[in-house]
This record gives C-alpha cells, sequence and structure tokens, in this order.
C-alpha cells in the first residue's frame, strides 16, 4: 500500500521527507513533485531500482532516465568534459527548468538504460525536492507518468496513473508551470538544444550565442 504526505504541512512533510528517503534507500519508488512536473524517482546508484522505475513507467532501456541533483558542485563527482558553456548555463538556469546531456564520469557504477556514456542532468526549482536531494544524493528521476500518458502536474495525476509500484508519494500541490524542462546537449563542441520547454530558445541564446537547435 503506497503512503501520500501532504507538504503543505510542515509535520506532514518532514514524515514524508524521512519516509521517502528511507525507501529510497530501500531501493523502492517515490514520487516527488518539481518545479515543471511531478516526478518518479528512485536510487541513481541501484540497478534493481531504476529497471523497477523503468517498468512502472513501461519504458524500456533505449529511452534512459535523468538524474536530479540537489547542488551544481554534485556535478563535479558526475560528470566528465563539462564545458565552460555548460558551467554558464548552469550558472544562468540552475535551479530551473533546464536539463543538460553530458558525458558522465565513467568510473560511476550506474545503469540508467541504454545512455552510451551520456548523462541527462537538472537541479530542480522546488524546496521539496531540494530537501529530499540533499538527504538522498542524486536520483534517477523521470515524469510520473505511464509511458504514452500524459505527464502529471499534480500528485493526483500521478497517483491514478502508477498506483503502488510508488512506495511514497509527496504531494507538493499542482505544479507551479507543468511544462517539462527544456533540454540541451553539451556534450559536443557546440550546445544543441534538443528540446524547448521550460526554458525559452530566446533565453538560452542570451547565454550561449552559438547554441544550434536540434533536428
Amino acid at each position: 500500500m503506497s503512503r501520500r504526505y501532504d507538504c503543505a504541512d510542515p509535520s506532514d512533510r518532514a514524515a514524508g521527507l524521512r519516509e521517502c528517503a528511507s525507501a529510497i534507500r530501500r531501493g523502492e519508488l517515490v514520487v516527488l513533485p518539481t518545479d515543471t512536473l511531478y516526478g518518479i524517482g528512485a536510487d541513481a546508484f541501484t540497478p534493481d531500482a531504476v529497471a523497477a522505475l523503468l517498468a512502472a513507467k513501461g519504458r524500456g532501456r533505449n529511452m534512459p532516465v535523468p538524474v536530479l541533483v540537489g547542488s551544481p558542485t554534485t556535478l563535479h563527482g558526475l560528470v566528465s568534459d563539462f564545458s565552460e558553456s555548460a558551467w554558464e548555463l548552469v550558472d544562468a538556469f540552475w535551479p530551473g527548468g533546464l536539463t543538460l546531456v553530458t558525458k558522465h564520469q565513467p568510473s560511476l557504477r550506474w545503469d540508467l538504460g541504454d545512455t552510451r556514456g551520456s548523462v541527462a542532468v537538472r537541479m530542480p526549482l522546488h524546496p521539496v525536492a531540494i530537501e529530499l536531494l540533499n538527504a538522498t544524493g542524486p536520483l534517477a528521476v523521470s515524469s510520473a507518468n505511464l509511458t504514452g500518458g500524459t505527464p502529471p502536474a499534480d500528485c493526483d495525476e500521478a497517483q491514478g496513473q502508477l498506483g503502488d509500484s510508488v512506495s511514497v508519494y509527496l504531494d507538493g500541490g499542482r505544479a507551479d508551470h507543468a511544462v517539462a524542462s527544456s533540454i540541451v546537449d553539451v556534450s559536443g563542441k557546440v550546445p544543441v538544444l534538443l528540446r524547448e520547454g521550460a526554458v525559452t530558445t530566446a533565453q538560452l541564446r542570451e547565454v550561449v550565442p552559438d547554441l544550434v537547435v536540434g533536428s
């Protein structure tokens, strides 16, 4: 049976965060609010938990799971060959609705799917998400919907799709923007916009004028 906590209530929020952190350590799945959409999360370094996340969504390994972090400094242990342009994007838009695709450290013992040596990483602008990430470390997080379903803007929508495959639901109210993050690939010499979302192309080009829009 899933447990759900109302993060608008301070005591319920504290209890929910404790339960979430414990569930993550046990290799279970949780749902958390972010500044964009609700996400389903698992310990990024527990392959069985990431596999369970993919199974809960009905998603294949060909669509690897992104990673959320609680601080930009966490990147130092996760990524390699991070360019000056990439750091400029982090400075400008983190925390916020920008996901960066980059090469991960080859020494990392994780399995996020068929990543081919890359990882999609973001720092969300949501206090509940940040508090949880600071307690657990990096989490593998994807939108909290079944594959083909509507990405959820509130906890009811997430629970309606994922049900008891998730151990703990953190209800943080309706997502502020309910728009998916923008995705920029910074693994090459020139930043490439893979998906426009919460951060517009114009906003990105104010920081990295050489941004290319991917086909």
